[in-house]
């Protein structure tokens, strides 16, 4: 008795041309959402950022390919991706509470005559005043930030776990942060990324008042100290 391959013949071709549409319409709309994301980068100027943003969630690595493909730089595109993440965070993260924030700073960030110990924490800073990150730690539990400085993704995993919290800042170089958002993101925490202005292992720099400008989101400005208020503006 022969059988009749038809009806799978005909499945099987409604099969290939509907993945041939899907996968057509995946890259229409990433070349449309580049196109936007092009704009947005040489106008200095977010459009569209929903819109930008669920297509990184879903197409990224295709998006990814086509910045590549006219010649973006990475770090421009890298720079581009967390600068609409923390345009899409900033009203959530603000309202969060300040005790249900934490900030991670990368240990790059203290002077290569630092005395801090690693803990189990990460290093417990000690103030001695031949860095920035002792001042700007001050200033920012003073808020009522919990601060961590640490050596990497590992430490970070475990303090979230341990203390809970609803939101951090995340500082440090460019692949870093993309990779703290991604991480965070999983996590579900909602986070804003501040880069560094110089990179490497030792001695790098962040503009504070970058983090600050972060930091401060959210708070009334009444609690707010002068000198903080003035270094965010």
């Amino acid at each position: 008795m022969a059988f009749d391959f038809t009806f799978w013949n005909s499945l099987m071709y409604l099969i290939g041309e509907i993945t041939v549409i899907i996968i057509l319409g995946a890259v229409v709309i990433s070349f449309i959402l580049v196109i936007i994301s092009l704009y947005s980068i040489r106008k200095q100027k977010l459009y569209f950022p929903k819109l930008i943003k669920s297509g990184l969630v879903f197409l990224e690595g295709l998006m990814k390919a086509m910045f590549r493909l006219i010649g973006l730089e990475d770090r421009e595109m890298l720079t581009f991706f967390i600068k609409i993440h923390n345009t899409m965070n900033a009203a959530e993260f603000g309202r969060i509470r300040v005790t249900e924030r934490a900030v991670f700073m990368p240990q790059c960030l203290r002077s290569s005559q630092c005395p801090a110990h690693l803990t189990p924490e990460g290093l417990k800073c000690v103030n001695c005043g031949q860095c920035t990150v002792g001042g700007a730690r001050i200033l920012l539990e003073g808020l009522g930030y919990r601060i961590f400085i640490v050596p990497g993704s590992s430490f970070i995993k475990r303090m979230v776990k341990k203390y809970r919290p609803k939101a951090i800042i995340g500082v440090g170089c460019l692949t870093e942060v993309k990779e703290g958002i991604d991480m965070a993101d999983k996590m579900g925490l909602v986070v804003m990324g501040v880069v560094t202005l110089k990179e490497g292992c030792v001695e790098t720099i962040v503009n504070w008042p970058d983090v600050y400008e972060v930091a401060v989101l959210g708070i009334d400005p009444a609690s707010i100290p002068e000198d903080l208020h003035t270094l965010s503006d």
